[in-house]
């Protein structure tokens, strides 16, 4: 089946990419390498990182792709793949995926959106920050190691403290920013 997906070139994109073992601890455990991955993938295709966090078993990115470029899948499969082959072998792998010459570490598919404008982009972002604290990983966002918050943090864009109010966090991103915590238009670098 031919799945449809939205492409802009020069578009931004919000990202959930998910291992295909839920109870795993993948991410974090080599952390290191996906990191080189990314790099890797970035030094021939490059792309801008506006957010990232990586959890346990899944992660968020935010990314924008160059002004002629809209391959945000050729990325994916080539950090993927990149990852995988820096994993030893020994995960689970079903008939299907054996056929196929498959790993059986990610899922095949990720959820992908087309960010509309700097709202949406706020909302996406703040959701990537928020993540750890809401899957209970960390009481704020910033004590989360492998969240790209700590830019955020360093560019001033927010405080070490952000979102650290509960009842903001239980409402979710829209609660967060009417806090007063935006996004600024400014990227950090």
């Amino acid at each position: 089946m031919k799945y449809r997906r939205t492409v802009v070139s020069g578009g931004t994109y919000f990202f959930t990419v998910n291992l295909a073992d839920r109870q795993s601890e993948l991410l974090v455990d080599n952390v290191a390498s996906l990191r080189a991955s990314v790099t890797h993938v970035m030094q021939r295709h490059p792309f801008r990182i506006d957010a990232w966090v990586v959890l346990p078993d899944h992660l968020h990115a935010v990314w924008s792709l160059p002004h002629d470029d809209d391959d945000y899948a050729l990325r994916w499969m080539l950090i993927k793949s990149g990852f995988s082959r820096s994993i030893v072998k020994g995960e689970r792998i079903s008939t299907s995926r054996k056929s196929k010459r498959e790993r059986g570490i990610w899922q095949r598919r990720y959820w992908e959106h087309l960010i509309r404008d700097e709202d949406d982009l706020a909302r996406h972002v703040d959701y990537v920050h928020i993540n750890p604290v809401k899957h209970g990983h960390a009481e704020k966002a910033t004590d989360w190691p492998w969240s790209s918050i700590h830019r955020y943090v360093r560019a001033g864009i927010v405080s070490s403290e952000w979102a650290c109010d509960p009842e903001s966090i239980a409402a979710g991103p829209d609660a967060i920013r009417d806090v007063g915590l935006r996004l600024r238009s400014a990227q950090p670098t």
